[in-house]
């Protein structure tokens, strides 16, 4: 087995492969270009996507070069994969002003110094505002049936629940299709990865080149990842895990990854860190805290650099102590709407993940804290003057969890 394919399978990154051993072969004989979509819904990418971006790296370790497209196109769109209701349609200014911010988290993972392998910026708007409808119809339309397209899971789930699907969203698939052609003929790009939502939409590619060109390309998928505790990769109770450090700082990032679900943690080495296979077996009987501090150190390390890294990892060493008041804590502001109420409600607006319930519980347990301080009294409202001397509070909730109050 090619030694990419068998390094991406033992980390955890195989899910499904149009032609194993035809992409193996390939990958032996030559260096190829393969290519991730990332659309620009955001002005950054979250920890939803690092997958993608870790089969990129990992694309450059082995030889061979990655193209990152960037749906400047498709983003007008909307693909329906995995969406309750259509997406919110940018503008285009929005567009571009995503595209450019998300470049720099690429600029970060992937080398650049190495010409033949530095990584290949595509916008699919370059050849999809181009496409003249007839043609495109006539040329490319021809090769997809309605039947085949009614069978893929993301048109299926919206019928059958009987959300709505735009036309304009029904032809996503086509038009990643013609993007994997396009990149083919014009990057000679022959493989495809993405995520398992994706399989039907890189089969249709896959099938077009073969088609319009005769030519093999290949298509990859990876496991869509959900954490241990049931929940979609890339959230917490204060939102998405953003990638650029303007919309989520390193200290959050690194504790997001302290915080790693004890029966993940393994799994997260092998996938989101550099470390190599045999390390991570002989590490695997460590004490589970000192991994976890281990994952945080090199993911943030990845994506923030060691001097962010340590800075965190010294914060939330302070941030702990008994003692901390939790000033270098990245703060969280609190209208006086809100502050003004009890704790319970107070502790529901900073962190919505826990009910009120668990909140009086952990109250009458003694685990909510204001400025190291035990709260009893599930009525109690914060006195405003505890804000006059330091322009904050510090709010525990278990030993855990602090936050700097603003207001």
């Amino acid at each position: 087995m090619n030694n990419f394919l068998k390094e991406f399978k033992n980390r955890g990154y195989f899910y499904q492969c149009t032609d194993e051993i035809g992409l193996s072969k390939l990958l032996n004989d030559e260096s190829s270009n393969a290519y991730i979509g990332f659309d620009s819904t955001a002005p950054s990418l979250h920890v939803g996507s690092l997958l993608q971006i870790m089969c990129l790296r990992l694309l450059q370790k082995h030889g061979h070069r990655p193209i990152v497209l960037l749906g400047g196109g498709t983003t007008r769109i909307g693909d329906p994969s995995g969406k309750e209701e259509t997406r919110k349609i940018l503008s285009e200014k929005q567009i571009e002003s995503n595209i450019n911010n998300i470049k720099k988290v690429f600029k970060i993972f992937l080398k650049t110094k190495n010409k033949k392998l530095k990584p290949l910026f595509v916008n699919n708007y370059k050849w999809l505002s181009k496409l003249n409808y007839i043609k495109f119809l006539r040329d490319i339309g021809k090769h997809f049936t309605i039947n085949k397209m009614l069978s893929f899971e993301s048109v299926k789930l919206r019928l059958e629940r009987e959300q709505s699907l735009s036309y304009m969203e029904f032809n996503y698939m086509i038009l990643q299709a013609y993007d994997f052609y396009e990149l083919n003929k014009s990057n000679k790009c022959n493989l495809q990865i993405g995520g398992s939502d994706q399989w039907g939409n890189i089969i249709n590619g896959v099938e077009l080149i073969k088609r319009e060109s005769g030519k093999q390309a290949y298509g990859l998928t990876t496991p869509l990842i959900t954490l241990a505790s049931g929940t979609k990769m890339g959230k917490s109770e204060h939102g998405a895990i953003w990638l650029n450090k303007d919309m989520l700082s390193p200290y959050d990032y690194w504790q997001f990854w302290r915080n790693t679900d004890d029966r993940d943690v393994l799994k997260f080495l092998k996938m989101f860190t550099d470390l190599s296979l045999d390390d991570i077996e002989n590490l695997k009987d460590k004490n589970i805290n000192e991994l976890k501090i281990l994952l945080a150190n090199n993911a943030t390390e990845m994506l923030h650099g060691k001097r962010e890294t340590k800075l965190s990892q010294d914060l939330a060493n302070n941030t702990f102590k008994e003692n901390s008041t939790g000033e270098n804590l990245p703060g969280i502001q609190v209208d006086n709407n809100v502050l003004t109420k009890n704790i319970v409600e107070v502790i529901s607006f900073v962190n919505n993940d826990i009910s009120k319930s668990e909140i009086r519980r952990l109250i009458k347990s003694n685990a909510i804290k204001i400025d190291n301080q035990n709260i009893k009294d599930e009525k109690y409202i914060i006195d405003p003057n505890l804000f006059v001397d330091k322009g904050f509070i510090k709010l525990s909730i278990g030993k855990k969890k602090h936050f700097k109050i603003t207001n």
